[in-house]
């Protein structure tokens, strides 16, 4: 018998790879619209085991150039309320501003909606990268109109960071309050003499505390205290005030300064960190909760650390479970350093990939500032997740090979992730279970593949892609399986085409449990991120 692999009639009706990945191996490219979408939705403007930041800039720049206004627009909208994202919403705002787009005074007030959001916007705008360096008159008066419509708490938030300061703002646009107290704020904002009594209360008490005419510590964010000199016990004081969002995120500078030597802090961290009503009302993830585990430093508390584990637990009720046999594929490759008959509960795959690059930081490299959450991390945590909500799932670690890994679905999510992430290494090769699972003519329902996409040990000159033919094999003995390929990096190809019965879905965001939920359940199609983003209009 001649070689299957070479005269297949079966891959003559897939549809033959159209395009290289950062590799240089064949694979799909995605449409313009949805490179957009994945870039609004997972790209971090750092650099990447794959991309630079200047290659994910030029390549933003080209599709909101090929693209239609309105789309660009609704990308910045879902990108910031959607995913979270914080400059990839701004440059594409800055993007339409810069091409005098009539849509920007519209979704302007939605998209820069903190202090924060306004500075990025200056600040792109500014630089001249999106083809402009002035504001211009329409961006000025939207500008003005946030400043004057601010409250004093936002103003005092987005007086912390630079370049560009609150007070380089203010300078630049000129804004003319119509309130005494908000004229004389600009007016300090910027070092003009202002007599302290026609300031706003906040403002007054910061001042107060900062001259030491008052010894109460102001309730404003405490980065504007961070010159001041505060007592343990003041820090501590501070630990109260904050949101469950700000414990989380402050865990280190609470420690730095001693806060938890003061009697009681620790346990009142920890047990806010940890109580099921917090987390449901902060709508937490387990992400945001990996991320926070581990930047915490060796200051903090064990028993802080341990509610951290306890919260992660709590989230996972914002993780479906899936019906059916299900397989998770992480990748554990070197890159990744930076659901029967009908329906039944039981055997679900998962696939992560573990090859070298799933190594890198998820969201870059970046001097001085890099995350301490990896591809793989992510990839790990996902598995543990989805393990963790449905304990008969079959994970299935790859990079080359399949990676043979036993693990205990009742150990906590962390030491689950901890387990896959500290089995990486070695190249990409997303095929590989997919081919593991055709050949055992295993039972597959939802095939999950957490993955940077970067598949090059099994390239193929022409036709169609290894994955593809793959999950042929796969589809014969399990017709209604679904794949769904989560993309942590942002890319513009994919070793698995866009069709009915396989998601491309970029992001590292926990909004993708819904995402798998809903495509599993036949609510999302294909092109979900693209739908997603033209239904924001």
């Amino acid at each position: 018998m001649a070689n299957f692999n070479l005269f297949n009639t079966q891959s003559k009706s897939l549809p033959a790879c159209d395009t290289l990945n950062a590799s240089g191996a064949a694979a799909y490219v995605y449409t313009p619209k949805h490179q957009l979408a994945q870039l609004a939705v997972t790209g971090c403007l750092n650099s990447t085991f794959y991309a630079t930041a200047q290659s994910q800039l030029d390549q933003v720049l080209k599709l909101v150039a090929e693209l239609d206004s309105r789309f660009v627009a609704n990308a910045a909208l879902y990108a910031r309320q959607k995913g979270h994202m914080k400059d990839m919403p701004a440059l594409l705002l800055a993007a339409l501003t810069a091409q005098r787009s009539a849509l920007v005074p519209e979704v302007f007030g939605q998209v820069v909606d903190s202090g924060k959001m306004l500075r990025n916007f200056v600040q792109i705008l500014r630089s001249g990268a999106t083809g402009r360096r002035s504001l211009g008159s329409q961006p000025k008066r939207l500008v003005q109109n946030w400043l004057n419509s601010a409250t004093e708490r936002q103003l005092l938030q987005a007086s912390i960071g630079n370049q560009p300061s609150l007070a380089d703002v203010v300078r630049m646009v000129h804004p003319k309050p119509s309130e005494a107290w908000r004229e004389a704020f600009f007016a300090w904002v910027i070092g003009k003499p202002v007599d302290a009594q026609a300031l706003p209360a906040l403002t007054r008490d910061l001042l107060a505390f900062r001259s030491g005419a008052s010894a109460q510590v102001p309730e404003v964010p405490f980065q504007l205290l961070g010159n001041e000199t505060l007592s343990k016990e003041q820090w501590a004081a501070q630990a109260r005030n904050m949101g469950w969002q700000g414990l989380r995120i402050n865990l280190n500078t609470l420690a730095r300064h001693g806060a938890f030597e003061v009697p009681g802090c620790t346990e009142y961290v920890a047990a806010r960190l940890a109580d099921p009503e917090a987390v449901a009302k902060a709508r937490v993830y387990p992400y945001q909760l990996l991320a926070a585990y581990r930047m915490v430093g060796d200051d903090v508390p064990a028993p802080i650390r341990e509610a951290l584990q306890d919260a992660l637990e709590l989230s996972l009720t914002n993780v479906p479970k899936l019906q059916g046999a299900v397989v998770v594929c992480p990748d554990v490759s070197g890159s990744m350093g930076s659901p029967l008959t009908g329906y039944r509960q039981g055997a679900v795959v998962v696939c992560p990939d573990v090859s070298g690059s799933m190594g890198s930081p998820l969201t870059g490299y970046r001097q001085g500032a890099t995350t301490a959450v990896r591809c793989i991390d992510v990839a790990a945590l996902i598995t543990a997740a989805v393990l963790r909500k449905q304990p008969t799932a079959r994970v299935m670690p790859f990079e080359w090979k399949v990676v043979d890994i036993t693990l205990n679905p009742r150990d906590s999510v962390i030491s689950n992730a901890e387990k896959l992430a500290g089995i990486f290494g070695g190249g990409t090769c997303c095929s590989a279970p997919l081919k593991k699972l055709a050949d055992s003519k295993a039972r597959v329902d939802t095939l999950i593949m957490v993955s940077d996409n970067e598949s090059w040990i099994d390239a193929r000159r022409q036709g169609a892609s290894e994955t593809m033919l793959q999950w042929e094999r796969i589809k014969r003995i399990n017709p209604q399986a679904r794949l769904i390929c989560i993309d942590l990096q942002p890319g513009w190809a994919t070793p698995a085409a866009d069709r009915e019965d396989i998601l491309n879905v970029g992001g590292f965001s926990d909004a993708v449990f819904d995402v798998i939920e809903q495509f599993t359940a036949g609510r999302y199609g294909p092109q979900h991120w693209v739908e997603a983003i033209e239904s924001m209009g």
